[in-house]
């Protein structure tokens, strides 16, 4: 069926046996084309009935339908106008595996973190209104995403202003709120969403206003008999008209309800149970594990492994372990990344230490900031992408105050498959602007557990920022505290000298010696502090070189090579200086080494820009 399928108008004319053949085909196909590209499996298998649904009671692009978070898209993908293009997915020049406005017309508001479709979804829907535009608004958003406050901050609004055709669609996959479930409460929704309880609800309503006292007792009644049978009383209390849950697997039911909440005044939010999963035993089973995977076999859903060295992350997750055996202080938090980032081991062994706060990035960083105040030696574990959600928390709760909070900065520079939305290439620009911070990176796996150690010493705000996936296999063992704010010089060299940070230090190395073999030689400088910087060091490679070249998995635009400029600049100093970096430009999805090569900060890359270089200095000197 799926085949010959040519887009939404082809669901308006299918019989329920059709269309439930028709999703365990995009079942299938999602798990077809994940098997080889990696990806998130589970999100997308549980909202095919829901997709349906949509495609069938609204009519987009005319209606808005805003889906947060993006990753459980795949079957709008597939059902909307990507079908033939969806093995692409997340592949370079492919598509994303997030939702796109530049993508599709159907992809409404671009959505790669959590928590923004119903802000956004209220947006469309003023804006229509002003310009007289008709048509409804959709938000469905779930996995996890009613956990940040972004959210309630957009209800809060949206009942307060109480927009009609506004639908908050609340997808409840067991991985944010607790559905009350069963046949009961699915069949009291598509009661309570009906048109006849709608009208007479209503009627009642007008009635009572007359009536001095009454209506305040019928409601204090119908919220006392809703809040037993249903957890939405709070969504009324905002303002919404709260119907749920209703079975998410259940097409008719589904549907008539997506029919029926079309018909209701004021903000409606729709409260549907889905299984994260649906339709492979492996995810369904093991949801965290399958949110989002690597290839692996269909038939078993064993994951293809290649041999590679120990990630840069589990490296993270092992030497926190070790480092509260010796700091009793030491407590992590992270906000809803602990599989992600290492810290299962940990939350295992000291649960009474681990906090795992949901997808709340802001509050995850203020709690730090109260833990720290009251003496403890809080890690902050945060993907370098989610940093950027609590900007305003490390500056005025951590650094304002110098509290001692380490920010282990997990995912730094680009991510590869996850795209733009993902890539963590602006850490270094906006921290090293705040004072009190001190920012580094690691060369290899031991420096970052020396990092972390040395961060744990020292007294006040720290971040470590560390890339995503395999390390370099460096073998590690202790810890050793490093001087804050000292480099290393790891390779002598006499034309000019590369000041390399985090991962890009080791492809400096192999570079010079690319560069060695045709007569250039060059220094390599492991600058694993970005703030503070090695002044007397610097002061010394002055002297010594007179080229400058900067490298860093960062954007050029206020990085690492802006800060070497700056302090050259401090000091009086002209010195020929080159920027490495990542171009000033959103990186699009692929290959993680694919694209580090492409944007010139693999060995060969950087290369060929010093070659270049010097020749260009040799021609200007003669």
């Amino acid at each position: 069926m799926l085949k010959e399928y040519t887009g939404p108008i082809d669901l308006k004319y299918m019989s329920y046996q059709e269309l439930t053949e028709l999703g365990q085909e995009v079942r299938d196909y999602i798990l077809e084309v994940t098997a080889k590209n990696g990806g998130h499996v589970g999100p997308g298998l549980g909202v095919v009935e829901l997709t349906i649904a949509l495609l069938r009671a609204f009519n987009p692009p005319s209606d808005v339908i805003v889906w947060d978070i993006g990753h459980q898209a795949y079957p709008w993908k597939i059902l909307t106008d990507r079908k033939e293009i969806f093995p692409t997915l997340r592949q370079y020049g492919g598509i994303s595996g997030f939702l796109r406005r530049e993508e599709s017309l159907y992809d409404a508001f671009g959505a790669g973190h959590s928590s923004t479709s119903i802000s956004a979804a209220l947006g469309f829907r003023k804006a229509m209104d002003l310009l007289g535009q008709e048509g409804y608004v959709v938000a469905v958003i779930g996995d996890g995403a009613m956990t940040a406050g972004m959210a309630y901050e957009a209800l809060n609004n949206a009942g307060h202003l109480r927009p009609n055709r506004f639908i908050v669609i609340l997808n409840d996959n067991e991985m944010s709120i607790s559905p009350n479930v069963g046949a009961i409460s699915t069949y009291l929704s598509k009661i309570l969403s009906g048109r006849f309880v709608q009208e007479t609800r209503q009627k009642v309503k007008h009635l009572l206003e007359h009536i001095s006292g009454a209506g305040r007792i019928v409601k204090l009644t119908e919220e006392f008999l809703k809040g037993l049978i249903s957890p939405g009383i709070i969504f009324e209390e905002l303002g919404f008209n709260y119907i749920g849950p209703v079975n998410g697997h259940d097409l008719p039911a589904l549907e008539k309800t997506l029919e029926n909440v079309k018909l209701i005044e004021g903000p409606v939010l729709l409260h549907i149970y889905t299984k994260k999963g649906k339709g492979y035993k492996p995810a369904e089973n093991d949801p965290v594990t399958w949110h989002g995977v690597a290839p692996y076999k269909r038939e078993s859903g064993e994951f293809i492994k290649k041999p590679s060295p120990p990630t840069w992350t589990s490296v993270f997750g092992r030497a926190v372990v070790e480092l509260a055996e010796v700091f009793p202080e030491l407590v992590v938090i992270t906000p809803a990344m602990r599989e992600g980032s290492g810290l299962v081991e940990f939350s295992q062994k000291y649960p009474n230490r681990f906090f795992d706060v949901g997808i709340a990035e802001q509050h995850a960083c203020t709690f730090a900031g109260g833990l720290a105040a009251q003496g403890l030696k809080p890690i902050a574990s945060y993907y370098s992408t989610f940093l950027q959600r609590a900007y305003d928390q490390v500056i005025h709760d951590i650094a304002l105050q110098n509290l001692h909070v380490v920010f282990a900065i997990d995912r730094a520079g680009l991510v590869g498959d996850d795209g733009p939305t993902h890539h963590g290439v602006f850490d270094l620009s906006y921290l090293r602007c705040i004072p009190n911070m001190v920012v580094s990176a690691p060369k290899d796996e031991q420096e970052l557990r020396d990092l972390l150690y040395t961060a744990l010493e020292w007294n006040g705000p720290f971040a470590v920022r560390y890339p995503r996936g395999p390390a370099y296999g460096v073998p590690t063992e202790g810890f050793k505290k490093i001087p804050v704010g000292s480099w290393e010089v790891l390779l002598e060299g006499e034309d000019v000298v590369i000041l390399a940070v985090g991962y890009t230090v080791y492809q400096a190395l192999k570079s010079a010696e690319l560069l060695r073999k045709e007569g250039i030689k060059a220094g390599v400088v492991n600058a694993r502090f970005v703030k503070p910087m090695d002044d007397v060091l610097l002061t010394h490679l002055c002297e010594r070189y007179p080229l400058f070249v900067t490298v860093e998995d960062n954007t050029v635009v206020g990085g690492f090579g802006s800060g070497v400029l700056e302090w050259l600049s401090q000091k009086g100093i002209l010195k020929k200086t080159l920027l490495i970096g990542i171009p000033d430009k959103f990186i699009e999805h692929g290959n993680q080494n694919l694209l580090r090569s492409l944007v010139g900060i693999d060995a060969e890359g950087i290369a060929k820009r010093v070659r270049e270089f010097v020749k260009k200095s040799e021609l200007h000197m003669l």
